[in-house]
């Protein structure tokens, strides 16, 4: 596999590489930013994972998290949201098709082909990483709404990879709001059985992952337009109480559900990382 280095960036001592590969998983082309720390290494790695409409450019250039990550010595990846391309599936709604692939392996026609976004984060991103930057082979997921499902999903489904996990206003339901219903429905078929298996509220209710994570992080702005009708983060708090998994929710006054939300706020979420990835939980 070869990665092609398209930008690069020396920032806060550290070096920011814009990089696209052919993708076996996809069967498209796909592009991620990697933020690596000054040093030899190795170092741990933080994967950040994106919302809707976003590419791997939205966090890169406004989440300001790279003085974080060169003070903690961690790796920062930043992949996009979904395949893209000519022959790719699309629709004209922001939050279905191309920049909306909810982190899932679509079973449905014709998202089946190209949205294989589980799968991509999991294996080959993963082992892509761990091949060409020198990391420990430990590692984090983060992310923001579409995203912060990702994140949370994928940590409960596979918490063999993911030391720690944090989210930044989560879909925390998909099987309980617009979104996540319409998503679902396209990628994943009629069955809401499917759906459950990609809902971090119930995986955390029927414990998943018990005992992997000593903490969850999340922050929701209260004056998020979304915050009622498509995130739902009282849903998360009631799984974990339900389930015994400690989780730490921020309600943060005044914030919106922008990369304004997240600048404020990020610079505690990879410090949250780093301590577990290093060992040392607070």
């Amino acid at each position: 596999m070869t990665l092609e280095t398209t930008k690069t960036h020396t920032v806060h001592g550290g070096t920011l590489r814009y990089l696209k590969h052919d993708s076996a998983t996809t069967g498209t082309p796909m592009t991620l930013s990697v933020f690596v720390p000054a040093g030899e290494g190795p170092f741990p790695v933080v994967i950040w994972l994106s919302g809707l409409t976003c590419t791997e450019d939205n966090f890169t250039t406004k989440a300001g998290a790279y003085r974080a990550a060169a003070d903690h010595g961690v790796i920062v990846v930043a992949p996009d949201t979904s395949p893209r391309g000519e022959g790719v599936a699309d629709d004209p709604a922001y939050d279905l098709g191309q920049g909306a692939g909810f982190y899932v392996d679509a079973t449905q026609a014709p998202w089946a082909s190209h949205f294989r976004m589980e799968t991509y984060v999991t294996d080959e991103l993963i082992a892509l990483i761990d091949a060409e930057f020198p990391t420990t082979g430990v590692r984090s997921v983060m992310g923001h709404s579409m995203g912060g499902h990702g994140a949370l999903t994928l940590a409960l489904r596979h918490p063999d990879l993911f030391r720690s996990v944090s989210a930044f206003a989560p879909i925390s339901s998909p099987t309980r709001c617009p979104w996540g219903e319409k998503a679902f429905t396209a990628y994943l078929g009629e069955d809401r059985t499917e759906w459950a298996r990609h809902d971090a509220a119930l995986l955390i209710e029927n414990a998943a992952a018990r005992g992997a994570f000593d903490d969850i992080l999340v922050d929701q702005g209260d004056a998020d337009p979304f915050l009622s009708e498509q995130l739902k983060p009282e849903l998360l708090t009631a799984a974990a109480e339900a389930a015994g998994q400690p989780l730490t929710l921020r309600m943060q006054p005044g914030y919106d559900h922008s990369y304004f939300f997240m600048a404020s706020f990020i610079a505690d979420h990879i410090a949250f990382h780093a301590a577990r990835l290093k060992g040392v939980r607070s």
